[in-house]
């Protein structure tokens, strides 16, 4: 796996990413802000010797190293997945590759169901925690003390003292920011309405199939962690209709404004 991240970040100090600090990991329907950013350069996972490539509708499976504010940036346009078939360990490619170029914080996005009653489609939440009910957790097997310690402590995964400061600034700017708990699962199935009362349940407030593993990582390594999902629908059971990918997607579309402003605000204000 070293092998694998040195190859990566070779690549992206080559796109010029040897000051970046701050890294993005977008989530579905989300990819698009990668183009946001000021002189974008590419990197695609596809020519990353041993680097996995998502095959999911809205993932462009590439870095994109760019700058916004001043600041230079790396991106994950697109993740790969659990439900793909890809181990939970090689989906710490990404966030050790953005350590190994200098990422000191890296903001975590992903498209989320809604468990929480208070949510509606469109809302953004600020991740405070998180339940691993995947099955799995990226660190297992042997550790590398260079990355981390073998037992790390999670209780401050989420930086809250980054979440406070974001709190005040999103209210400053006008910005509706809710704040819970997501809970991933496996997938690649959307919870059945028993799963989503079950998750209500032991506390969760969002539900999706990403997430974890990469905040798991980060902290890990060291790394501060923002963590946001954008609600694209209420999760099986609180609504009567049937979920679909499809939806998720054209309410990131309708979301996007939104989406943007808040990650313009972290990027030009917070980080």
């Amino acid at each position: 796996m070293q092998e694998i991240i040195q190859s990566a970040a070779a690549l992206l100090m080559a796109a010029g990413a040897e000051s970046a600090k701050i890294g993005l990991i977008l989530g579905s329907g989300l990819g698009d802000y990668a183009e946001t950013l000021d002189n974008p350069r590419f990197v695609n996972y596809a020519d990353i010797p041993g680097y996995p490539v998502s095959h999911v509708a809205g993932h462009k499976s590439r870095f994109v190293v760019g700058e916004k504010a001043g600041k230079t940036v790396v991106a994950m346009q697109g993740r790969f997945h659990f439900y793909e078939g890809i181990p939970q360990s090689l989906l710490a490619l990404g966030v050790r590759t953005m350590r190994a170029v200098g990422v000191e914080t890296v903001l975590i996005t992903n498209a989320a169901g809604g468990v929480n009653m208070n949510f509606h489609p469109g809302s953004l939440m600020l991740i405070s925690d998180h339940i691993n009910y995947s099955g799995s957790n990226p660190l297992i097997g042997p550790n590398d003390d260079a990355w981390g310690p073998r037992f790390p402590d999670q209780s401050d995964t989420y930086s809250r003292a980054l979440r406070i400061r974001l709190r005040e600034m999103a209210a400053a700017e006008g910005i509706e920011l809710e704040e819970g708990v997501y809970m991933m699962f496996s997938g690649p199935c959307f919870e059945t309405p028993a799963e989503v009362r079950m998750a209500r349940i032991v506390g969760a407030d969002a539900v999706g199939m990403s997430t974890v593993p990469e905040a798991i990582v980060a902290a890990h390594c060291g790394m501060r962690v923002l963590g946001i999902s954008l609600i694209t629908n209420m999760a099986a059971g609180i609504l009567d209709q049937k979920l679909s990918h499809d939806e998720v997607n054209e309410t990131a579309a309708i979301a996007r404004e939104r989406f943007t402003r808040l990650v313009d605000l972290i990027l030009e204000q917070l980080l």
